[in-house]
């Protein structure tokens, strides 16, 4: 048997040009007619694509009506016990409790025709076993250092004392503007504080004055810039009321 004898190249450029020779082509076959072997790709019309969007956005839009409409009504029950609970808290646990509407410069038992019972400005007034008023329950919001302070405190306008304050919303910076929620000394001054209030940073015991939280003077001092303006808003349709409205 005789060996075939296989020239090996001698330089790169003979070997590329064998390599070359045998490797089998990239380049696709064309058929007849210049077909090159991709398959065709159908364009989509404009008006599909329109209404798939369409029909998706509906759909999208009528679930968040749907998920809005379950929730709303616990949410809003949520805030009715807060409010409920905060009333409570700020008036020593009244036996009762009668929400009043201001209106034309005095108090109402009835909302305004037409007027949002949610929206409506009110007030709650609190009376005890004996059927006493204890005072007023009174919301109010103002900005704070970060964002707005939402709170509700409790007044008795025959002694001109702030029976109570609770904060229900706020977003100020957490360790130092959120201790108006969480610091009990803070919260308890305003236990028996003569309106109108005035904060300061060494309490002497005066019975108007409110000792305000150190690297929080700005929250603290919202806090009370929110009581004072609502009570000079008010305090006169508040007097006038328990003088002889009720």
């Amino acid at each position: 048997m005789t060996d075939e004898k296989k020239d090996l190249p001698v330089t790169p450029s003979q070997a590329y040009e064998e390599d070359d020779a045998t490797a089998p082509s990239q380049t696709p076959a064309s058929g007849a007619d210049g077909d090159t072997g991709h398959p065709d790709v159908d364009e989509v019309p404009s008006w599909r694509l329109v209404t798939t969007l369409a029909v998706a956005g509906a759909l999208a839009g009528l679930m968040i009506v749907g998920v809005f409409q379950w929730a709303q009504p616990q949410i809003l029950e949520y805030r009715a016990e807060v409010l409920t609970t905060a009333i409570g808290d700020v008036l020593g646990s009244p036996e009762r409790v009668q929400t009043l509407y201001v209106e034309g410069g005095r108090l109402v038992e009835q909302a305004p025709a037409g007027a949002d019972t949610i929206t409506a400005e009110k007030v709650y007034l609190g009376y005890d076993e004996a059927g006493a008023p204890i005072g007023f329950a009174i919301l109010g919001a103002e900005p704070g250092f970060q964002d707005v302070i939402s709170l509700i405190f409790g007044y008795d306008p025959g002694s001109d004392q702030v029976l109570g304050m609770q904060v229900l919303e706020s977003k100020e910076t957490p360790g130092l503007g959120d201790k108006i929620m969480k610091d009990q000394a803070f919260i308890a001054e305003f236990d028996g504080v003569e309106a109108p209030l005035r904060g300061v940073k060494d309490a002497t015991g005066a019975p108007d004055e409110v000792d305000m939280i150190t690297g929080a003077t700005i929250s603290s001092e919202a806090i009370i810039d929110i009581i004072n303006h609502r009570l000079e808003a008010l305090d006169g349709v508040l007097k006038g009321y328990a003088g002889g409205g009720q």
